[in-house]
């Protein structure tokens, strides 16, 4: 419990400068053949196997940006004049010094890479797990500006429609997974469920590089102001065109709170967590709240779209399930870096509110539900800091009862780190529970008969496009309703993976479409509150 433990700021590089969790951003890797440019003459230079500190290299950047930054008090910059190449001999270092797996990175001269972007793409393991994954798929890169304004305020660009893919490849099938509240998609009448069938008049399976290329603008990066046209087939079948404009849209990661009763009676709190953001702190503050009042028995927490992002977040969350009497003194997580980097205290069940600006405690304490079983709805999209909830969980005894389908498996993290207006994702450290447990690469499994650690109690159920989340008719959350009253789901599928893949490479059966990683694949900030009053 967080008020047992004096904690300090968790940096993994000493000039790093952070605050806030990022959560995931594409990361630009064309360019990435290597060059033969020719060697830089002046400043430093690159020597196999020999690294200078990350601190020589910190913040001098080809292009400096000038002024004062708005996200960090207005301070100025603190960009100098560098170039491509000390771009290149920072992330070097700093990735010899804080990623996970830094014996596994070849050192390749920065100069035989015409972009900085093509150079960090490679600063990573290309070594592959026992079933054949890559054991790194889980690097990359965002504008500053684009973390910043996600990770403090959850702003975002686009229409607000979060999508998932049955098929990224023709015959395409993308539908609306949800709607952020109040967005210009809402606004204009998308529902979840509905099917793009054309984008300003291109085929959704198109298999011309123009035609592709419109379709990932338009639906994954569009400019805010612009409208643009989208035929879509909605679940009863109806097709209909729909105008709708892109914006600056306002994430809403709390969605549904609600409270339903069981066909035996038993009071059960149902709420949508959508992303591990520093807003989402007040949507589930105030749906403990209302749970407590409502005086549930069971909850369900809906976390089939959640990528990830804040470890605290996570820690927070978890000790509102469970509270003081099932924590017991016992600690949410410990990381476990490279051999380069100290031994952290383990990261503990945190039981007051954050002030996420700052990144203190404000001695506020967080309401609790006492529960010693929570239900998890999940998909492969279901990754991260959601997974380190379930984990953390699970090394406290707490009973998790997973419904839907096998996690994303991502037992790993990061400190976002900035430099040169530019935020940096790369593997820094894994985790283990309470039990010393963190081994599930392969995602946690919902299986009515668990046998291994990863092994979660609870049935494979499809994702249910045909129903709206939170309805009680909806496969996964009727299947959580159902096992409180039974202790056993309806409609299981025998299938042991039932989720669409998100990504996929260019097939035999045309050109795929490339959403940004940033979509869907949020990462887990190690960033950690230090103790005390906000406002000191």
């Amino acid at each position: 419990m967080f008020k047992s433990n004096a904690l300090s700021l968790a940096v993994l590089v000493a000039l790093s400068g952070l605050s806030l969790a990022g959560c995931g951003g594409g990361s630009s890797t064309e360019n990435t053949s290597p060059t033969t440019s020719p060697p830089t003459s002046n400043g430093p230079t690159w020597t196999a196997g020999v690294f200078a500190p990350s601190s020589e290299f910190y913040n001098q950047c080809a292009v400096p940006r000038t002024g004062n930054d708005p996200f960090n008090d207005n301070q100025p910059y603190p960009d100098e004049a560098g170039t491509e190449f000390t771009e290149k001999m920072w992330l070097r270092s700093w990735s010899d010094e804080t990623y996970l797996w830094y014996d596994e990175i070849e050192d390749n001269n920065p100069d035989n890479f015409e972009s900085v972007a093509a150079y960090f793409a490679q600063l990573k393991t290309e070594q592959t797990t026992d079933s054949g994954a890559k054991k790194d798929n889980f690097h990359f890169s965002e504008p500053t500006e684009d973390f910043y304004k996600e990770s403090q305020s959850g702003v975002v660009s686009g229409y607000g429609i979060n999508w998932s893919f049955i098929s990224n490849t023709p015959p395409r099938i993308l539908r609306v997974a949800y709607l952020e509240d109040n967005s210009p998609a809402q606004n204009a009448g998308f529902q979840r469920g509905d099917t793009v069938l054309s984008v300003d008049n291109v085929s959704i399976d198109t298999n011309t590089e123009a035609g592709v290329n419109t379709l990932n603008e338009v639906l994954f990066g569009p400019t805010a102001g612009n409208s643009h046209n989208f035929k879509i087939r909605s679940n009863d079948g109806t097709e209909k065109s729909i105008n709708v404009t892109a914006g600056n849209i306002s994430k809403t990661p709390v969605q549904n709170v609600n409270t339903l009763t069981t066909a035996n009676g038993t009071k059960v709190g149902y709420m949508q967590f959508n992303s591990h953001i520093s807003v989402a702190q007040q949507g589930l503050i105030d749906a403990v709240n209302k749970f407590k009042a409502d005086n549930i028995d069971d909850l369900v927490i809906d976390f089939r779209y959640n990528g990830g992002g804040l470890l605290a977040m996570s820690a927070q969350l978890a000790y509102m399930v469970a509270g003081d009497a099932n924590i017991q003194n016992r600690y949410f997580y410990q990381t476990i870096q490279n051999d380069k980097q100290p031994e952290e205290a383990p990261f503990p069940f945190i039981d007051q509110e954050i002030d996420y600006s700052t990144f203190r405690t404000t001695g506020n304490s967080l309401p609790d539900l006492n529960l010693s079983k929570v239900y998890v709805l999940s998909t492969s999209g279901t990754c991260s800091a959601s997974e380190a909830f379930v984990n953390g969980l699970k090394g406290i005894d707490a009973e998790v009862i997973l419904i839907g389908d096998t996690t994303c498996g991502k037992p790993y993290g990061f400190t976002p780190t900035h430099n040169c207006a530019t935020t940096y994702y790369t593997i820094q450290f894994s985790g283990a529970n309470f039990k010393g447990f963190g081994e599930y690469a392969n995602g946690f499994m919902p299986t009515p008969s668990p046998q291994f650690d990863a092994d979660v109690k609870g049935c494979i159920v499809a994702d249910d496009f045909d129903h709206q989340l939170g309805d009680s008719n909806e496969a996964l959350l009727s299947n959580a309703l159902y096992h409180v009253d039974n202790n056993s789901c309806l409609n299981v599928s025998s299938n042991a993976k039932v989720q669409p893949q998100l990504f996929s490479q260019t097939s035999n059966k045309g050109i795929a479409l490339t959403p940004p990683k940033s979509l869907y694949n949020t990462n887990m900030d190690l960033t950690r509150p230090t103790k005390g009053n906000a406002n000191e």
